[in-house]
């Protein structure tokens, strides 16, 4: 473990240009490649499935990787720790989850600027950040494994539906990750992407406009989009992405200030949103690959592996015009089983947790099942009525038991 005031100093005495080492820099830029391969799919899932157009969903993309660049080097050069910055891949599923709200893209926007400004607010103002750790992590991650239940149901479908390309993505995912798992998804997108070529599915002038173009979208605010969609993308957000951040990279025995790491976060995301990104967090995969020796013996020289993998998502954000094409031009079921493959680790943490703890089990499976049955009232979906249903079942046993103490 190293201790914060060795960092501080090093942030205020040593030179940043000695600290470059190929090491940190090889590691960054395989932790980019890695991080955007294995989860954009989910990102334009998820936008598309609220509304977006091609030409929005890849001015989101976009506006996402970007910052990304931002929020790697900016924070990694400030702090001199391998801080990443990442899209929110939970929130990306939640969308994907969510169905068709009133106002729809604009009113989603506005959710999403909604939802930054909370996150900023939860770093500045420690009430609400409090609050937000509060809620028991069962029904955190209950609410995560119930939106991410379909998509990781998608591979399945897909064997179902077209066996021939299912079973060939499935096949390629299982023996990658026996070797290596971190490329196991984007060995699957890239066989996926070889299907697709091969079948001559692409229709032609898919991929005319390859470069993709910002697009400012004019936010609307609902009611059901913010209780929706504004809400629950706030407590996945930082319950799935940015308190797991700070927790790997104390891990790996760096302790910076949370809550500036937050309002940090926020403010991306609020930059972001108008051009139809939906989330900035802290990153948790991609922050372990950065952070631990493999990028550099030495920790005080890791931060150069994060300022690496900025620079590397600035290519990739011009590549977001390709990859939406090539999405469009691909059967839905395919480029969700490649989503679902992505998040099969998640969702398998997010169960574990739902059900680790016995007395809130019961509160858990509650949120778990209603969230993961898609219902909707008022224009809201299942996740925030699944926090409610669970956190309803919660407080009555809490209540009961109380009641029963002597």
């Amino acid at each position: 473990m190293v201790p914060s005031a060795s960092f501080q100093t090093l942030r205020r005495s040593s030179p940043v240009r000695s600290d470059i080492s190929a090491q940190a820099i090889a590691v960054g830029v395989l932790a980019a490649f890695v991080g955007f391969a294995s989860s954009f799919a989910v990102v334009l899932k998820g936008l598309t499935a609220i509304g977006a157009t091609p030409a929005e969903a890849a001015s989101g993309l976009m506006a996402l990787s970007i910052g990304m660049v931002i929020g790697c080097i900016g924070l990694s050069l400030w702090t001199r720790m391998p801080i990443s910055a990442a899209w929110s891949t939970p929130g990306a599923a939640l969308l994907a989850a969510t169905p068709a709200i009133e106002g729809g893209f604009a009113a989603a926007v506005g959710a999403f600027l909604v939802a930054g400004g909370l996150i900023v607010i939860a770093g500045l103002w420690r009430p609400l950040g409090r609050a937000v750790a509060s809620i028991p992590a069962s029904l955190a991650n209950a609410m995560l494994a119930g939106v991410l239940l379909n998509l990781c149901l998608a591979p399945v479908k897909a064997v179902q539906q077209n066996p021939a390309f299912g079973l060939a993505i499935v096949g390629t995912w299982l023996a990658v990750a026996q070797w290596k798992r971190l490329w196991a998804v984007p060995a699957a997108a890239l066989v996926t992407l070889a299907l697709i070529v091969a079948s001559a599915k692409i229709a032609p002038g898919a991929f005319d406009q390859i470069w993709p173009t910002p697009v400012l979208v004019t936010p609307q605010f609902t009611l059901p989009a913010l209780i929706g969609i504004a809400l629950p993308l706030f407590i996945v957000t930082m319950a799935s992405q940015n308190i797991p951040g700070v927790a790997v990279l104390a891990v790996h025995g760096y302790r910076p200030d949370p809550g500036r790491l937050f309002w940090s976060t926020g403010l991306l995301t609020v930059l972001v949103a108008p051009f139809g990104g939906h989330a900035m967090n802290l990153a948790a995969i991609t922050a372990a690959l950065c952070a631990n020796p493999d990028a550099h013996p030495d920790p005080k020289r890791r931060y150069w592996a994060t300022i690496a993998s900025g620079v590397t998502y600035l290519p990739l954000a011009l590549a977001a015009g390709a990859a939406t094409a090539f999405v469009a031009a691909t059967p839905p079921i395919l480029i969700e089983a490649v989503a679902g493959l992505a998040l099969l680790g998640s969702f398998g943490s997010a169960l574990l947790g739902a059900v680790t703890e016995v007395k809130d089990r019961e509160a858990a499976v509650v949120t778990f099942l209603v969230t993961a049955s898609g219902l909707s009232f008022f224009g809201i979906g299942g996740a925030f009525w699944g926090l409610v249903a669970g956190g309803g079942v919660l407080a009555l046993i809490r209540w009961r038991a109380a009641r029963s103490t002597p």
